[in-house]
């Protein structure tokens, strides 16, 4: 039975990786999601390919019982509709368990952030150690200076090719999720970092040798590039330095802070999606609250606003 199991995820994964574009990343999650829910259909006695709707829904009320959270709950349940929607189309079930379980509703909590001074202390202190020219310092600013600058995913970010680093250039070119490309606009800061930043690679790429050949920020992992957990804890260290709890600081917290202030600041929520790689407006739209309080500010100053 496991090995069966194995078979029809090894299958849907190969579909999702050649049709869709899905990336290493999000295929893993969708393994470990469906191997989880294999489990506990085991548990009662029943297989990926046996387990009905009722076993379905007892697994997400499992979920909901042990307290996982509704977007971990959603996640979820999107990888076994999305599983046996493909088991159904390509004839492997007669049916499709899913059709009929409903989604756990959830609200959207305003994303975490940094206020502009933060991220400018940030920044500063990154500066500060880059200042004394060791190479790790240089690296982490040039991490920092471009994830601030463009809002890319950590993963996007860390995955860079060297390509993007030839000629100082003032657009990035991004392969991000479905393989769909992008362009960003480099800041002069973030082209300075990388221009320091390239002057010292060759260490790193001593270290990582020719798996990190290709990549901009090499090094001596199995993947040949910086990890993103690595990142974490350097730009938590700097964050620490700034004054900045590392319960407040995550890489994704960065990428909001560059939305929120690229709003803030006037920028088309419109635009700010296809900075961002948003394949839906809707996604883009948990930044609206920046709207709104540049929107209050403005009428504050209406004359109709005004008391009497």
């Amino acid at each position: 039975m496991a090995g069966e199991r194995a078979r029809l995820i090894e299958i849907f994964l190969e579909m999702l990786a050649a049709e869709r574009g899905r990336g290493a990343n999000t295929l893993a999650a969708y393994e470990r999601d469906l191997a989880l829910f294999a489990e506990f259909a085991a548990e009662r006695g029943e297989t990926l390919l046996t387990a009905g709707g009722a076993t379905l829904a007892a697994y997400m009320a499992h979920l909901a019982a042990h307290g996982f959270q509704a977007s971990t709950q959603a996640r979820r349940l999107s990888a076994l509709r999305q599983f046996y929607r493909f088991l159904f189309t390509e004839g492997h079930r007669p049916d499709n368990p899913a059709l009929r379980i409903d989604a756990p509703r959830r609200s959207r909590p305003l994303p975490r952030t940094l206020s502009e001074a933060e991220v400018e202390a940030l920044l500063a202190r990154a500066a500060e150690r880059a200042g004394k020219g060791e190479p790790r310092a240089l690296r982490l600013k040039a991490l920092i200076e471009v994830m601030y600058a463009t809002g890319l995913r950590v993963s996007e970010l860390v995955e860079l090719p060297l390509a993007a680093a030839r000629g100082n250039p003032r657009l990035l070119t991004v392969i991000g999720k479905g393989r769909k490309e992008r362009l960003l606009p480099l800041s002069q800061p973030a082209r300075e970092a990388m221009v320091a930043y390239m002057e010292v690679r060759s260490v790193f790429l001593q270290q990582a040798g020719a798996a990190g050949t290709k990549y901009l920020f090499p090094s001596r992992g199995r993947a040949g590039h910086l990890t993103r957990h690595r990142f974490l804890q350097l730009l938590q260290e700097v964050g620490a330095e700034a004054g900045i709890s590392s319960r407040r600081l995550t890489p994704h917290v960065l990428r909001h802070a560059f939305a929120s202030h690229l709003l803030a600041h006037g920028a088309d929520l419109r635009a700010v999606q296809q900075l961002l790689g948003h394949a839906d407006i809707s996604t883009t739209q948990i930044y609206t609250h920046v709207l709104e309080e540049r929107l209050r500010t403005v009428m504050a100053v209406h004359p109709l606003a005004r008391e009497p």
